[in-house]
């Protein structure tokens, strides 16, 4: 159940970037962008590709979509998750009391609860890694059109994902990283505003009253 509990406090942006290992290379293929023309000296531009499609102002959009949509699931799991910490706690103060009949009742319904939250659990999982992997791609096409705009239009004759595990990147300087660039190209070519930025807490602190 411990483990149960960290897993739901997960987010999902978490699910989508990281849980779909896309970067440059899985939209070139599908690109028909136009290369670069060739020069005497070939500029290199580094983009971290996960990043810019995260920072996206219709990724995140989408993600915030998809957080109301298994919110409900969410809160229901975390409900039962609820009533099994319950029930084994009320399992462990009743002692002696209880007889074997209604001990092993008590059991069997923790395990039934136990094992359904599990299921859900890894149901929702899968559900939130699917839709989260097919946002992803759906704008990371298009994030990966603008970059093959943008770094064409640049004079760029190559461009490295510094956002993959194996990515050839050792060292940068920041004129060369155009992660920022393509967002906000990406982000004026789509029309899709800002997110709304929520509201802080309110501050309950308590003033002390003042002694004269």
């Amino acid at each position: 159940m411990k483990e149960f509990a960290k897993s739901m406090k997960r987010t999902l942006s978490l699910v989508c970037v990281l849980a779909s290992g896309l970067g440059v290379g899985a939209f070139a293929q599908a690109a028909s962008a136009k290369p670069a023309p060739a020069t005497g000296t070939t500029k290199v531009a580094v983009i971290n590709f996960q990043q810019a499609v995260a920072q996206t102002n219709e990724f995140q959009r989408d993600l915030a979509d998809l957080r109301k949509k298994y919110s409900p699931r969410e809160e229901s799991l975390q409900q039962l998750n609820d009533k099994v910490e319950a029930l084994k706690k009320q399992l462990q103060g009743s002692g002696a009391t209880l007889t074997d009949a209604e001990r092993q009742s008590k059991l069997k319904e923790i395990d039934d609860d136990t094992k359904n939250l599990q299921r859900s659990a890894e149901d929702l999982r899968n559900d939130e890694q699917s839709d989260g992997q097919e946002t992803f791609q759906q704008v990371g096409q298009k994030v990966f059109n603008t970059m093959s705009t943008y770094a064409r239009d640049k004079g760029f004759g190559l461009v490295l994902d510094a956002s993959q595990q194996n990515s050839p990147v050792l060292w940068l300087t920041p004129s060369a990283d155009i992660t920022a660039e393509v967002v906000a190209a990406y982000n004026a070519q789509s029309g899709v505003p800002a997110p709304v930025p929520s509201a802080p807490a309110p501050n309950t602190t308590v003033k002390k009253p003042t002694t004269h």
